[in-house]
């Protein structure tokens, strides 16, 4: 099987959907092995934030000399991103060797009456032989959707399960309440581990704090207190938190602060779980920590910012930032959303604070919304909008509206970003 083939393979299997549950995951991992069993996981689980998170614990255990795996959703520059050792990529021939190992346990599965593994059980499934073959000490491991009956929880040999902000999203499929979402993505805790929770509504901290008593997990949080003498600033922020001094988060966005704040909160836990981290190795790895898409300068002259901010928590942060680091600035705004998101609320917090916004449809996505009816949702809030044909059509329109000094943002679904990102490198 070429590399070709894997692809084509893994994007057939679309046509099976999402499903939720552990059952088909189960057993596919058990014909390939289980290899999952043999790996120990960092599992990340929230509304916003999962990734951002994952970057800097992936980061600080790779500066303290660990051999970290990673796997994450959507991916922005390539494919093969979702599954990273040590930050580099599988290859080519790692995917199409392990495909087609996959795909035959698939076929046995459909011959013996099982139902045909969905696209992400593929790719966990793969995630996991590509990390044994690589003998990883540790994967930091971010979840699909949810948690309970997400196919990432499939694992056993959970360290520390690590909660993000919790929120409202995925509503159709987690539940119609903070409390039910909570609920279904504490079902990542494992018994007798340690669950590690950014500060979180009083409903939300609750539904963790009784998971982790009914399986005998211990449950540890941010301190809010102890996060002080903090500096924002968009090229460097700083903050002093349990008594470090002038930890610099190397990611840009006000909201950074809290999730670098987790990852420490994290990094300690696992050095009671047997993963030792020294302060400077964690200093030194927050600093160093990249994540393409949240909030990332692609250009400047004039500055051009991308932000997968698609739901109501994220709109509210990125507006939070623009009011934080350009209150000032002219802004231009591409923007793309999934039709099944909350587009609405994403735009009337942030529409009004453009002078110029132009609509892009996400390509080779059946659930993106498209162009025009974003612009017209958005026209309640701001008139000056209008839809693209093409991301390459709205880079330059864009380019076109904005001046030296003004920012142009794109924001929305992840999806689209990294094709976007490509275009503007190749406008200049």
């Amino acid at each position: 099987m070429t590399y070709e083939e894997a692809r084509a393979f893994i994007d057939d299997t679309a046509r099976y959907g999402a499903v939720l549950g552990l059952d088909s995951v189960t057993e596919l991992m058990r014909r390939l092995g289980n290899p999952q069993d043999e790996l120990k996981f960092v599992h990340i689980a929230g509304t916003n934030g999962k990734g951002s998170t994952l970057a800097y614990i992936s980061t600080i255990l790779k500066e303290a000399g660990y051999r970290v795996g990673r796997y994450i959703s959507p991916t922005i520059s390539s494919y093969r991103e979702r599954i990273q050792v040590g930050e580099k990529y599988i290859t080519r021939e790692g995917v199409a060797r392990l495909t087609e190992q996959i795909r035959e346990a698939c076929e046995k599965m459909v011959n013996d009456g099982f139902s045909h593994p969905t696209t992400f059980e593929v790719e966990t499934a793969m995630a996991f032989l590509w990390f044994r073959e690589a003998a990883c000490d540790i994967v930091v491991l971010e979840c699909g959707m949810g948690g309970l009956t997400d196919a990432t929880n499939v694992v056993r040999n959970t360290l520390v399960s690590v909660f993000t902000e919790i929120g409202m999203d995925h509503m159709g499929f987690l539940g119609n309440t903070v409390e039910e979402i909570a609920q279904v993505k504490a079902g990542i805790i494992k018994p007798g581990s340690m669950a590690v929770s950014a500060v979180q509504v009083p409903e939300v901290r609750e539904v963790l704090m009784k998971t982790c008593e009914e399986k005998h997990a211990r449950f540890r949080e941010v301190c809010k207190e102890e996060i002080r003498d903090v500096r924002y600033g968009f090229e460097d922020q700083s903050f002093t938190y349990r008594g470090m001094k002038g930890l610099r988060p190397g990611l840009a966005g006000s909201w950074q602060i809290d999730n670098a704040a987790l990852a420490v909160e994290a990094v300690l836990a696992l050095g009671d779980c047997g993963f030792p981290v020294a302060e400077e190795q964690l200093r030194k790895g927050l600093q160093k920590t990249v994540w393409p898409g949240r909030f990332m300068t692609v250009a400047r002259h004039p500055l051009f910012v991308v932000d997968g901010a698609h739901n109501r928590d994220a709109a509210d942060r990125l507006r939070e930032t623009l009011d934080l680091y350009f209150p000032d600035k002219r802004k231009i705004f591409i923007a793309g959303v999934l039709a099944d998101k909350e587009y609405d609320y994403i735009m009337s917090r942030l529409a009004p604070l453009a002078a110029r916004i132009i609509t892009v449809m996400t390509p080779d996505n059946p659930r993106a919304l498209p162009a025009e009816s974003l612009a017209e949702d958005i026209r309640k809030y701001n008139d000056q909008v209008e839809a693209a044909d093409t991301l390459r059509d709205a880079v330059r329109r864009a380019r076109a509206y904005a001046g030296e000094e003004d920012l142009i943002l794109a924001f929305g679904s992840l999806s689209y970003l990294g094709d976007l990102i490509r275009e503007v490198r190749m406008y200049r």
